[in-house]
C-alpha cells in the first residue's frame, strides 16, 4: 500500500515506521497510508528550511515573485489532478474542489504583488536634514498549520505569502487528506523554488508540538476547530513566537419578515449542506424574525433539501459527499439526535442517507432542525457537517443579541431588503465577517479573514493586508549625514 511521506529540502522521504491509514470516505475504504513525522524528521525539515533561509531573505522580492507566477501557471494547469487528490481523501465534489483550487490561485495572485506589498513608508526631513523610513523584513523559519476541510485552499493562503516575503516555511497539513498538497509541493519545485524553502511534514499531535517548541520557529500560523486553536496560541506565544490561530464557528443567517424568500431558500441550501457543511464559512442556522417567516422558511426549504444529492465527488450532478471519518459521522448523529432529546423538530432526517452502492462511505444527508433554542447542546456546538437548524425569534434586536451572545463570532448574514436593518445590523453585530444577502461572506484575496471573540486567536487575521503583516517585522530608520559647517550642539532632553 502507498504511503505518503514528507517533502524536505526538495525530496520526498517517506523513513518512518508509525503510519495512520487514510480513507476514501466515499467508500470507507483505506486507499493509502500516511507516515507520522517523529521529532527527528521535524527536525530536519526546520533545519533545512534554517539552512535556506539566509539566502532567500536577500533574494529580491521580483524575483521571489517570477516563481509564484509560474507556480500559479502550474496550479492553474495541473487544476484537475489537484482537484481529484482532493475529492478522493477529503469527498467533496469535483466542482467544490474547483471552488477551492481558486480561491487558494486568487491568494497566490496577491501574493505575486509582492514588491509593492512589502514597500516600507519614508518621510523625509522630519527633522533638519534628517530622513525617516521604514522596511519590511521577513521573520526567520514560520510554520503553517492547516485542517483537513481545504487541504489546499487554507494552505495557500499561509505559504505563498510568507515565501514571497522572504520566509522560508515549514506546513504540518492535516494527516487525513495529505495528497494533494504534497502533488502542490512539486509543482511550487517545478516553479522554480530553491530546496528548503518550503518543507512539508505530515504527522499528528506530536509533530504539531514539536512545531510549536522548537527554537527555530518564529511564527505559526493555525486554522482548525477552537479547542486546538487556543491550545496552539497558548502554547506558541508561551514559547515566544508569533501567532495566530483561526478557530471555530457557528454562522447565523438572520432572516427578515422582508427578505426575498426564493433567494434564502437557494442560499441557504449551498451555505449549509455545500462541502457536507464542512466549513468554517457554513451557515448552520437560519434565524427567523417572526413565525410567519419560520414556517414560510421550512416550507420553502423541505422540498428544496428533498430533491439534495449527494454521492461521489467525480459525479459533478451530485451537490455534496460525504463527510471526512467515520468518526465525524458519528460526531454529526450525536449532535441530532442530541437536539431532538432536548425537544427540537427534526423536519428532514438524513442521518440514514447513502447513495447506493457506497454505504460503508460517511456519508449524511442534508437534515433540517426546526424550533431549537439557544439552550440546546447542538446550537452551541460548532457541528461541522450537513445539518441546518432554525431559531425562531420575534424581532431583529432579539437575533442580533443571539449572535452577539454566542461565543463563536467568525461569520454572519442578514437577508432583507430594508437598508435601515442592514446597517443597523452592519453596525451592531459582534462578528468578524458579515454578509448583507451574501450567505458566505468570506473576504477577497486583497481582503483578509478573521473572526472574533473565540473564533480568532491573535492580533492579525490571515491573508490578505494582514498576511503581509503577520509574516514580516517592520524596521524602521532615522537617518541623518551631518553637515561639517553645523555641529550639534550638547542635548540631554528628549529630541523633538
Amino acid at each position: 500500500m502507498n504511503t505518503v511521506g514528507h517533502f524536505i529540502n526538495g525530496k520526498m522521504i517517506a523513513e518512518e515506521n508509525q503510519t495512520q491509514p487514510v480513507y476514501n470516505p466515499a467508500t470507507g475504504e483505506v486507499t493509502k497510508q500516511v507516515a507520522l513525522a517523529s521529532t527527528k524528521t521535524i527536525d530536519q525539515a526546520i533545519a533545512a528550511a534554517k539552512s535556506a533561509f539566509p539566502k532567500w531573505s536577500k533574494t529580491p522580492p521580483i524575483k521571489r515573485t517570477k516563481i509564484m507566477f509560474k507556480f500559479r501557471e502550474l496550479l492553474i494547469e495541473n487544476a484537475d489532478e489537484i482537484c481529484r487528490l482532493i475529492g478522493e481523501e477529503h469527498g467533496k465534489i469535483i466542482h467544490d474542489a474547483r471552488g477551492e483550487l481558486q480561491r487558494g490561485i486568487e491568494n497566490v495572485e496577491y501574493a505575486c504583488g509582492a514588491p509593492e506589498l512589502l514597500k516600507g513608508e519614508h518621510s523625509r526631513n522630519v527633522g533638519t536634514d534628517i530622513d525617516s523610513w521604514s522596511e519590511f523584513h521577513p521573520l526567520g523559519v514560520v510554520a503553517g498549520i492547516t485542517p483537513f476541510n481545504f487541504p489546499v485552499m487554507v494552505p495557500l493562503w499561509m505559504f505563498p505569502m510568507a515565501i514571497v516575503c522572504g520566509n522560508t516555511f515549514v506546513l504540518k497539513p492535516s494527516e487525513r487528506d495529505p495528497s494533494a498538497i504534497m502533488f502542490v509541493a512539486k509543482l511550487l519545485q517545478e516553479a522554480g523554488l530553491p530546496n528548503g524553502v518550503f518543507n512539508i511534514v505530515n504527522g499528528d499531535k506530536t509533530s504539531v508540538d514539536a512545531i510549536l517548541h522548537h527554537s527555530d520557529i518564529e511564527a505559526v500560523s493555525f486554522v482548525g476547530s477552537t479547542p486546538i486553536a487556543e491550545y496552539i496560541y497558548t502554547t506558541a506565544s508561551a514559547q515566544g513566537k508569533r501567532c495566530q490561530a483561526l478557530g471555530g464557528a457557528k454562522n447565523h443567517a438572520i432572516v427578515m419578515p422582508d427578505a426575498d424568500l426564493d433567494n434564502v431558500v437557494t442560499s441557504l441550501l449551498g451555505a449549509a449542506f455545500g462541502s457536507s457543511g464542512e466549513r468554517c464559512m457554513a451557515l448552520s442556522v437560519a434565524v427567523a424574525v417572526g413565525d410567519d417567516t419560520a414556517d414560510k422558511i421550512i416550507a420553502s426549504l423541505k422540498p428544496a433539501i428533498e430533491k439534495l444529492r449527494i454521492g461521489i465527488h467525480s459525479d459533478e450532478d451530485n451537490d455534496f459527499g460525504p463527510v471526512i471519518t467515520g468518526a465525524h459521522k458519528s460526531k454529526i448523529l450525536g449532535h441530532i439526535q442530541s437536539a431532538l432529546d432536548q425537544g427540537a423538530e427534526l423536519v428532514i432526517d438524513g442521518s440514514k442517507a447513502a447513495p447506493a452502492g457506497y454505504e460503508e462511505g460517511f456519508f449524511v444527508g442534508p437534515t433540517l432542525i426546526d424550533r431549537v433554542t439557544k439552550k440546546m447542546d447542538s446550537y452551541k456546538a460548532e457541528i461541522f457537517g450537513p445539518v441546518l437548524q432554525v431559531i425562531r425569534v420575534q424581532t431583529m434586536e432579539e437575533a442580533v443579541q443571539l449572535i452577539n451572545e454566542h461565543e463563536y463570532g467568525n461569520g454572519t448574514c442578514i437577508y432583507t431588503r430594508d437598508g435601515e436593518a442592514a446597517r443597523y445590523f452592519i453596525d451592531n453585530i459582534q462578528v468578524g465577517m458579515v454578509g448583507v444577502n451574501i450567505p458566505l461572506p468570506v473576504p477577497i484575496a486583497s481582503q483578509s479573514f478573521g473572526g472574533w471573540k473565540r473564533s480568532l486567536f491573535g492580533d492579525l487575521s490571515i491573508y490578505g493586508p494582514d498576511g503581509v503583516r503577520f509574516f514580516t517585522r517592520r524596521k524602521t530608520i532615522t537617518q541623518r549625514w551631518p553637515s561639517a559647517k553645523l555641529r550639534e550642539e550638547k542635548q540631554f532632553s528628549m529630541p523633538t
